[in-house]
């Protein structure tokens, strides 16, 4: 069963939450779209919380764009009371100006859950891609997949970022519970999932 709890379910739901339950968001930083996503662990089981992004392309002002990234995450957290952040290393690439920015992001978005209380953990790209699909190298739409799989949900969001950041989220509970994928490469989903069946969760 997936879970979508609104901002308006979350309060009557907030005490249940505290006692059965943990929060672990996930974070897809971005200079002109940062995805988020929140999943609800309940022991060994991990359900969808809450996947969307941060429009930020129609801001022009850099300084503007990270003083948002920086109230959207403190209202994440104000809200839905994660006990942990995992968020997406930035991706190396030859523009220099790109990668100063896409870091200052990544960095307001680290201090403003530190900031909160909240550890955070960084994941590579490539180590998302292996934890959620069993393959580094795994496109947006594989990992969309596969994350409909894990956490039993239909949305395909506007923008992949979202699950993106939802991944990121899977990463960190698999690190967490230590369900560590089999070493052995599967041929395709159907194969790997016979492998992996912790990867569905019931």
């Amino acid at each position: 069963m997936v879970f979508l709890f609104r901002h308006q379910d979350f309060g009557k739901n907030k005490l249940w939450l505290a006692n059965k339950s943990k929060i672990i968001l996930g974070i897809d930083p971005g200079t002109l779209v940062m995805g988020y996503g929140l999943i609800l662990v309940e022991g060994s089981k991990a359900s969808l919380l809450e996947m969307d992004v941060l429009k930020l392309s129609r801001h022009k002002d850099h300084y503007e764009r990270l003083q948002l990234i920086h109230a959207r995450v403190n209202e994440l957290i104000r809200v839905h009371k994660p006990v942990s952040c995992a968020i997406e290393a930035p991706f190396f690439g030859k523009n220099v100006q790109s990668m100063l920015k896409l870091g200052r992001a990544q960095g307001v978005a680290i201090a403003t859950a530190m900031q909160a209380g909240v550890p955070v953990t960084e994941y590579s790209p490539k180590k998302v891609k292996q934890s959620v699909t069993g393959n580094g190298n795994a496109d947006k739409e594989q990992i969309w997949q596969m994350l409909q799989r894990i956490l039993h949900f239909k949305e395909r969001p506007e923008f992949l970022d979202a699950t993106d950041a939802l991944a990121v989220a899977v990463c960190h509970f698999f690190q967490e519970s230590s369900v560590l994928p089999d070493t052995r490469k599967a041929k395709g989903w159907e194969q790997f999932l016979q492998q992996n069946p912790e990867r569905i969760v019931e």
